[in-house]
């Protein structure tokens, strides 16, 4: 009974000493939409533009005789854009992913690279993967939440991701 004084006194001192440490500012790629340097490489194709085209039709007249104006202008060609991001190393490896845009909207998010330490963190890749490009193309960006239980991974992803759109200039 005598001891009950230490024993609150340590869990005092030990509470204040937790409340009392500071962790550094860093922010999590998940939470944020980071610029990261540029990747590995872009690549860019051009579409055939659509087969509409716009007609205006302007008519003056002037002292008796007629002048007729008709324009036609083609849409402007649509691109398909598609850039790999960064080879991020991430606990397990490193992740380089490629990221294809079409006008302002992503299409398609690849794996590009995926290099892994052992089997378990090759397996653990190709389950949460699937779900990250799905999280990418809903949201069309790098802002994704990403899986619990796969947070470097889902690190790397969205970094190699922001990677990949900043070289195609992309929002």
């Amino acid at each position: 009974m005598k001891r009950y004084p230490v024993v609150i006194g340590a869990t005092v001192a030990g509470l204040a000493g937790i409340l009392s440490y500071h962790t550094s500012n860093l922010t999590s790629p998940l939470s944020s939409n980071l610029a990261v340097g540029p990747g590995s490489g872009s690549t860019t194709t051009t579409t055939k533009p659509g087969t509409t085209s716009t007609t205006g039709g302007t008519t003056s007249t002037t002292g008796g005789s007629s002048t007729s104006t008709t324009s036609t202008s083609a849409p402007p060609a649509v691109t398909t854009s598609s850039a790999t991001g960064t080879g991020e190393q991430y606990g397990y490896g490193i992740l380089s992913v490629k990221v294809t845009v079409k006008a302002s909207k992503i299409l398609d998010v690849k794996v590009a690279k995926l290099q892994t330490a052992d089997t378990y963190s090759q397996s653990l890749a190709q389950q949460v993967i699937p779900y990250l490009s799905r999280q990418v193309l809903k949201a069309q960006s790098s802002r994704i939440s990403g899986i619990s239980g796969a947070t470097y991974t889902s690190e790397a992803y969205a970094m190699s991701v922001q990677s990949a759109l900043s070289q195609l200039h992309f929002r």
